[in-house]
């Protein structure tokens, strides 16, 4: 009798946001940070408020033109937005368990 290797795959994890909602979660939360109001970054960034409004909730594909002027009108540029968005779209890591099931402190070693 052969032995057969089975394979189980694991369950699918939670699709990837798109690339405009990932964007404009990172702008929306940005500028919630900083206090700023959807008309104020709007207008230093030349855009319309409703085009900016639709950029944050991720239903609109922003030019990289604008997505640099709403960067700028936010104080940043285009490494931070990026790092930022990358920070977001890595999921932490779960927690390391204990073969009791006991959750295990992870520290660094010198």
């Amino acid at each position: 009798m052969a032995d057969h290797l089975h394979v189980v795959a694991p369950a699918d994890p939670e699709p990837a946001p798109l690339l405009r909602q990932l964007l404009g979660d990172t702008l929306r939360s940005a500028r919630r940070r900083q206090e700023r109001t959807l008309k104020d970054v709007a207008e230093r960034a030349g855009v319309s408020m409703t085009y900016l409004s639709e950029i944050e909730r991720g239903q609109k594909e922003a030019s990289s033109e604008v997505v640099g002027a709403v960067t700028r009108a936010l104080g940043g540029n285009l490494v931070d937005l990026l790092t930022e968005m990358t920070t977001r779209a890595i999921p932490a890591p779960a927690p390391a368990t204990h073969p009791g099931g006991d959750k295990v402190a992870m520290r660094a070693v010198a």
